[in-house]
């Protein structure tokens, strides 16, 4: 490492050498047993030797103009069946004696010249005596840095991608005689395949990952990482491209929460924050490490497997009561994006089907599929874009399904399926092409600490959500299904920077739901005011109640997106407990966004938006890469004194209330029902002052009704649904009493 990395402190590590060498696909083979809290089995991990795409710069519409060679129609090979990897076909299964689990202070004393050295351990990577971060350190071996933590690592071994049969298509120069040679050169050619051969990609990935070891690698743990070596491999490109890890998640591992569900059925749920993965599978975590996957995962017959997928798995039945399914993923993804959760879920079927679902359904789009020409031109790497796909552009509604415990049945059947397709429709109407072509909603146990996640093709949501009438649900649910644009296909480049994601899904949701209402613009807006003032209310007191180095959206300032040498880094604050619980990311990123778009006008902004969308998705962005695109699109008149700068120094680099949206909430007056909430709220408190034995009065107190207008205005920030305890909150305590 380039830098010591005290894992005690707040800050997040980063170990992965990303700069060196890149994983562009992962393939995990698992079964997930209940009794032992364990999930086990490998993943493999193919490799390309040079980072291509960490420093490229941020794509504008000329660069995508010149690209515009490069474009090409997505064209759908003949459907081929990827068989489900089995752990079995390439090795028996050993005992967990045969090997050495070195961790923290231990050292391999098997005397086996197996999968460990003798190595020295102390805090942190940079202790190991054979570790180097660099490309060549002279007669020193090239060691890979892999994200991992609570992970028992069992073996790691090269895998002989040569023997897989007709793999020799992918020998460009039949002259090598050296044979890991041979071995990385297939990988490459394999790992940089065009898009439209994405079926026989995913096929010869399937079967390399089944193909048999050809010699173990030298591994070491850490508290944070996981690294390995091959004897005489001094750079990566010498290193194998292709690696099997055999492993075991813990009980206790922070990535995979092991649990029951409402109806009191064990389940099992990937929560990812704050250390995302990286104790569910040994991997690069840093973004700019995008990769696909591919999954085979087996539990038994009575469980349902859900995944970030592509596809709407189906199990395949297996013998002693066990069911495999399978899923991938062919958009280059962050590893931290990756979702499982495993239990007795059922799927939740709507009692009438519409006839515009059903039109839907039958539209139904895989991203991997391209009857109709390509519509524009797109900056990311190679892959299957939907935005490429004129059949996608157009369908407002992808193919969606509803998961939840058997007790939650009726909740979801009469609160949450009705909402899905108008948000979904809501959010095309907005930003257009949904980037994942299908969705599944999975209402996840009681334990979820969140009211929401989303994560490619699927979103976990709360219980809390279906409580009381749909608004919080609604409101929630639109929150989720803006990350498919903005945290998921446009992703921030720098962990540090989450306004990026949560600041726009906290603005979006409102667009989206006051879509999916069918408001008239008056009462679209003057709900969006109410729900602005009670934000304003929460920001307050978030600032007042919070450190304030925790309170700026842009903590790293210019050194926002720096890495090591070895493409190392640190998130700031990733690991503070406080962090969790704080809003300030979603709060200041909204009003920044509610303030630019005020300034632009919304037609113009959201106009500006899609165009925005369309030049980034399939990216990771910072800061600047928004802010300078938006500022090109504002008229001379309408910029006046923004600037980049002024921003940065305004809104993102500054702790506390940022001074033009102070100013501005001390010139508008209170929306409408703003006033409407103010003013019940105070007839409670009047109630609530009174005596508890009085004789009744010749006049009591009339309370307007609970209209849904105020319920719409449930802040999804809160974890109440109470219409009555958010007034009070957001304008003042309440204290009641018995009438």
């Amino acid at each position: 490492m380039d830098r010591k990395l005290d894992p005690s402190r707040d800050d997040l590590p980063l170990m992965a050498n990303t700069s060196h060498i890149l994983v562009k696909h992962y393939a995990l083979d698992l079964d997930v047993d209940f009794e032992s809290q364990i999930m086990e089995g490998t993943i493999v991990l193919f490799f390309e030797s040079e980072n291509r795409f960490g420093k490229r710069s941020s794509c504008t519409e000329e660069t995508c103009q010149s690209e515009a060679i490069e474009a090409r129609t997505v064209r759908t090979p003949e459907p081929c069946h990827i068989p489900g990897t089995s752990t079995r076909t390439f090795s028996s299964k050993p005992g967990y004696s045969d090997f050495v689990i070195c961790g923290k202070g231990e050292k391999d004393t098997s005397g086996k010249d197996g999968n460990h050295d003798n190595w020295e351990q102390a805090s942190g990577i940079s202790s190991s005596k054979y570790c180097c971060d660099t490309g060549n350190h002279g007669s020193e071996d090239f060691v890979l840095v892999l994200d991992c933590c609570d992970l028992s690592v069992l073996k790691v071994e090269e895998v002989d991608v040569a023997a897989v049969p007709g793999i020799e298509k992918f020998t460009r120069s039949p002259k090598l005689t050296v044979v890991s040679e041979l071995r990385n050169q297939i990988v490459r050619e394999l790992v940089t395949l065009p898009a439209d051969r994405w079926r026989e990609q995913l096929d010869y990935f399937a079967c390399c990952s089944q193909a048999p070891g050809c010699g173990e690698l030298l591994f070491d743990t850490d508290t944070w990482s996981l690294q390995i070596r091959k004897r005489g491999a001094q750079t990566a490109t010498d290193f194998p491209h292709a690696i099997r890890i055999r492993y075991r998640t813990n009980p206790q591992g922070r990535s995979v929460t092991w649990t029951s569900d409402q109806s009191g059925r064990p389940c099992v749920y990937t929560m990812g924050s704050p250390i995302n993965n990286r104790a569910l599978f040994p991997c690069q975590e840093p973004p700019v490490a995008m990769s696909t996957w591919q999954a085979t995962v087996r539990a038994a017959a009575s469980f349902v497997v859900l995944m970030s997928g592509e596809h709407s798995a189906k199990p395949t039945q297996l013998q002693e009561g066990r069911s495999s399914w399978h899923y991938y993923v062919t958009m280059p993804m962050p590893a931290s994006t990756f979702t499982i959760a495993v239990g007795s879920w059922i799927e939740m079927k709507p009692e009438t089907c519409s006839s515009n679902d059903l039109a839907a359904e039958r539209r139904s789009v895989s991203p991997s599929d391209a009857d109709s020409g390509c519509v524009g031109v797109c900056c990311h790497m190679d892959y299957p874009c939907r935005f490429q796909n004129a059949s996608a552009a157009i369908q407002e509604i992808i193919p969606h399904r509803v998961f939840a415990p058997v007790c939650l049945q009726g909740a979801c059947q009469e609160t949450l399926l009705p909402l899905v397709p108008p948000c979904l429709s809501a959010a095309h109407s907005v930003l257009g092409t949904h980037p994942f072509s299908r969705l599944d909603i999975l209402i996840i146990p009681a334990n979820f600490p969140s009211l929401g996640m989303a994560s490619p093709h699927i979103i976990f949501l709360s219980q809390s959500t279906l409580i009381g009438r749909s608004h919080l649900c609604g409101t929630r649910l639109c929150h989720e299904i803006a990350h498919a644009w903005f945290g998921l296909a446009i992703g921030a480049r720098d962990w540090t920077e989450e306004w990026l994601s949560e600041g726009f899904a906290t603005h979006l949701e409102d667009v989206f739901w006051a879509k999916a209402q069918q408001l008239a613009p008056h009462e679209a807006q003057e709900q969006q005011e109410l729900r602005a003032c009670l934000r304003w209310r929460r920001l307050q007191d978030e600032v007042r109640s919070s450190p304030q180095e925790m309170q700026v959206l842009r903590p790293n300032k210019e050194k926002t997106g720096y890495v090591s040498d070895s493409g190392s880094s640190v998130v700031k604050h990733g690991l503070n407990p406080e962090k969790v619980f704080m809003q300030v990311h979603y709060l200041k990123g909204y009003f920044l966004l509610r303030f630019l778009a005020r300034r632009l006008g919304d037609d113009t902004y959201f106009s500006f938006l899609r165009k925005f969308v369309h030049t980034f998705h399939g990216q990771l962005i910072l800061s600047q890469d928004f802010l300078q695109m938006l500022l090109e699109n504002i008229p001379e008149e309408k910029r006046l004194e923004l600037s980049v700068e002024s921003i940065f120094q305004d809104w993102l680099e500054s702790s506390g209330i940022p001074q033009p949206l102070q100013t501005e909430r001390q010139a508008g007056a209170e929306c409408g029902l703003a006033r409407q909430v103010g003013v019940e709220v105070e007839k409670w408190n009047r109630v609530s002052r009174r005596p508890r034995k009085r004789k009744r009065r010749g006049t009591e107190e009339v309370f307007e009704k609970n209209d849904p207008s105020f319920a719409s205005l449930e802040c999804p920030l809160m974890k109440s649904s109470c219409f009555l305890q958010t007034c009070a909150k957001c304008f003042g305590e309440v204290t009641l009493s018995a009438p």
